[in-house]
């Protein structure tokens, strides 16, 4: 039996890259894996090669309306949730310069208010020992040239796990954030970015100072392996590649909170 055997699995954005690598995963390990995406041309491959698998369900990470109906049929058709993969999110790239309102208004709607749209349409159906997996981007720690937006999107995205991670550490439910470096994934010929630039970007390291928190360069089918370690039962332990996960962590967290109110810090160890 799989680390997963009799769960129920959610995935955003799971028609593709991570999300899809992260769906296989999942199954694999004996989840009732659900799906979400909402391109057409990528919804029907994915169907094609989850049969049996996971169940794909159109739905627009960053249409509130559908995001919530999404939820009301799982919880109706499910009746819970044990494991809540955050993947959805677009990567548009482009000079502060030159970066336009319309582009900001997308990306915070995609990648901050659709994660927080989510997870509070899932709470209702998230058991006891949940686990709730965050993805946001190595960008947050270093900045990347045509990148800014996207990268304030995850910074906020962060920012916003690990507060959830410390409001729901009393109900059970684990909340990791996790920043994996660059993946060769489809998301790439939607940046914008040229060829050679893509190539760049797909060859760039964090720095020494941040590996302790970087999942490495990977391609999609090997990118996952640590986001088993993020579900139950194995998310009781804190990874190197986490953000604020464990109840007793999240409790550590409120006692600091109380004695350096208004301060802001960060522990990586």
């Amino acid at each position: 039996m799989g680390k997963l055997s009799g769960k129920i699995a959610v995935v955003t954005g799971g028609t593709t890259g991570i999300g899809l690598a992260t769906a296989r995963l999942f199954a694999a390990e004996g989840a009732k894996v659900v799906v979400t995406g909402r391109n057409a041309q990528t919804l029907a491959a994915a169907r094609e090669e989850l049969v049996g698998v996971a169940d794909v369900v159109q739905s627009d990470a960053g249409d509130p309306t559908e995001v919530r109906k999404l939820f009301e049929e799982i919880g109706r058709q499910y009746a819970r949730i044990d494991v809540l993969f955050l993947n959805a999110g677009i990567a548009r790239f482009a000079p502060f310069a030159d970066s336009q309102e319309a582009l900001f208004d997308e990306t915070i709607r995609v990648n901050l208010k659709g994660p927080f749209v989510a997870l509070q349409a899932a709470l209702p159906f998230l058991n006891k020992g949940a686990s709730v997996i965050v993805n946001t981007t190595v960008g947050t720690e270093r900045a990347l040239a045509g990148a800014s937006v996207y990268s304030a999107s995850k910074a906020a995205l962060a920012t916003l796990a690990r507060g959830a991670a410390v409001e729901l550490a009393g109900r059970g439910i684990r909340v990791n954030a996790v920043r994996p470096g660059p993946i060769t994934t489809p998301i790439f010929g939607k940046t914008g970015l040229s060829p050679e630039a893509i190539e760049a970007f797909a060859k760039w390291r964090a720095p020494r100072s941040s590996w302790r928190a970087t999942i490495p360069l990977s391609s999609p089918g090997t990118s996952c392996p640590w986001m088993a370690a993020c579900s139950p039962p194995d998310s009781t332990r804190l990874l190197p590649a986490a953000r604020a996960t464990s109840p007793r962590r999240a409790g550590r967290l409120r006692r600091r909170r109380a004695h350096f109110a208004g301060a802001s810090w960060r522990r990586d160890r």
